[in-house]
């Protein structure tokens, strides 16, 4: 029973605390992911004397984050689905793909002045880079929209750029003035039953929308930080007014997740479920930011599920 309940959540984890990066090596994310999951601040040391001209990113939303400040200062990117129809990227060589690590020859040949890594991910390609006298940068994974900002304003400090257009474009993606929402919850995995709390990024997000999330203050011994374990009685208990279900980030599996969840003996009998508030969301956006339009279009889709009258 231990085992079948353990090796979905191992799964999910390794999903989840990717956050704002898709290069990651399995045995450093299980000794570090403590530390990157629960990180406070979002620049782990100070940035490299110098403004960098030429930038190798090493996840997604940092490469994201730079081309928008300024497109000729990026030359080098992981692989990442998020970017496979942006012309943007179209050109600019990858140094890895999938979950793989950073091939350090590609990332030397393509002399950089500064690489970008995230703590507890990319440390040990970071640390051998060093060792070669490139520098490096290392952000550390936060789970709240003050980060996003200030990581922005890191980055564009790191190549002269004006973050504060990219600043008020994030201030469009949240509610003007938003009023307290539906009691909402958010379903990351069916066996265990996973939602995000309160220290979670997709918990933050919840909060910012004016949102009842209803694990917003639960604690349990989920082995993924920021997320617990529900029981099917608590799911009843609760009864939400919308469930959000949100997809796997392999990105093919299409409302994969609330197919699984309406097997369920409670699932009809949930006011989400009968008054049809049931949304499926991807996975980049609201549990990994994963890039700006990824952000922006999970805001979209949670002003239409948490505003909308209720029962249309």
């Amino acid at each position: 029973m231990y085992r079948r309940w353990f090796l979905p959540a191992l799964a999910i984890l390794l999903s989840i605390v990717l956050v704002a990066c898709t290069t990651v090596n399995t045995q450093q994310l299980q000794t570090k992911v403590e530390n990157t999951t629960r990180a406070t601040n979002t620049n782990s040391q100070q940035l490299p004397k110098g403004l960098a001209k030429r930038v190798v990113a090493l996840s997604p939303l940092s490469a994201d984050i730079i081309s928008r400040l300024d497109q000729t200062k990026i030359v080098g990117i992981t692989g990442s689905r998020l970017f496979k129809n942006d012309s943007r990227f179209k050109d600019i060589p990858r140094v890895s793909e999938g979950q793989s690590p950073p091939n350090l020859e590609k990332v030397v040949a393509l002399k950089p002045d500064l690489v970008i890594g995230v703590e507890g991910f990319s440390n040990i390609p970071i640390q051998k880079l060093q060792q070669l006298g490139i520098p490096t940068f290392l952000t550390k994974v936060n789970n709240n929209w003050e980060s996003l900002e200030e990581l922005t304003k890191t980055l564009a400090k790191s190549i002269d750029a004006d973050p504060q257009p990219l600043l008020n474009r994030y201030k469009t993606f949240l509610p003007k003035k938003p009023t307290p929402g539906f009691s909402t919850l958010v379903l990351v995995s069916r066996q265990p039953i996973l939602a995000p709390n309160k220290n979670s990024w997709a918990g933050n997000l919840l909060a910012k929308f004016q949102a009842k999330n209803i694990a917003a203050d639960l604690q349990g011994k989920s082995p993924i930080p920021g997320y617990v374990t529900l029981s099917a009685e608590k799911v009843l208990e609760a009864n939400p007014e919308v469930i959000i279900s949100v997809n796997p980030p392999q990105g093919n599996l299409e409302a994969a997740l609330l197919d699984s969840l309406k097997k369920e003996a409670f699932w009809q009998q949930l006011q989400a479920t009968k008054n049809n508030r049931v949304y499926v969301f991807d996975y980049f956006g609201l549990v990994n930011p994963g890039s700006i339009d990824a952000i922006e279009k999970a805001c979209q889709q949670l002003k239409q599920a948490l505003f909308a009258p209720q029962g249309t």
